[in-house]
């Protein structure tokens, strides 16, 4: 049986369809920086300020005054909650923050999931210490325009 020589043209090992580049994604330092969830862990007294990622505050691009946190599957109900910036780029959830720690539970052992939704808006959900997502509901109908003081508290599900 005689050898045939076969010769392909355009397609060399380690290029690109068509255009002679490699087809590896770019460097991870050249992707833009996108910071959508994040979370922390509640290694310590649960009703203090509590320091949030440095890329988080990074992507927000301001040092927003407040932020609005949302527990998720509670209901349209936003706790407005001051921000703390240290000056050298740190963010802190602070004043208010203790209001919608004590009403959802967060505890030593917990992790707390953000994700940001945009306008400062963050979706929460806390976990316990098991791993296992702790889920909340909300008697209140109307709740959007309402004072701090005047909010029922979303309630765990015995």
């Amino acid at each position: 049986m005689a050898s045939t020589s076969r010769t392909r043209t355009g397609r060399g090992r380690g290029r690109g369809r068509g255009s002679g580049s490699s087809s590896l994604p770019p460097p991870p330092s050249t992707l833009p920086l996108i910071i959508e969830e994040f979370f922390i862990v509640v290694y310590e007294d649960p009703l203090v300020k509590k320091e949030l990622p440095k890329k988080c505050a990074d992507y927000l691009g301001k040092e927003p005054a407040k932020v609005y946190l949302r527990a998720a599957d509670c209901g349209p109900r936003l706790w407005t909650v001051e921000v703390l910036f240290d000056g050298q780029g740190r963010m802190y959830l602070d004043k208010c923050w203790e209001k919608f720690a004590i009403a959802h539970g967060v505890d030593f052992g917990c992790y707390v999931h953000f994700k940001y939704e945009g306008d400062d808006v963050l979706t929460v959900k806390v976990f316990d210490g098991t791993m296992c997502r702790r889920y909340y509901y909300s008697d209140d109908e109307d709740t959007d325009d309402e004072s701090d003081d005047d909010v029922k508290p979303c309630i765990h599900p015995l």
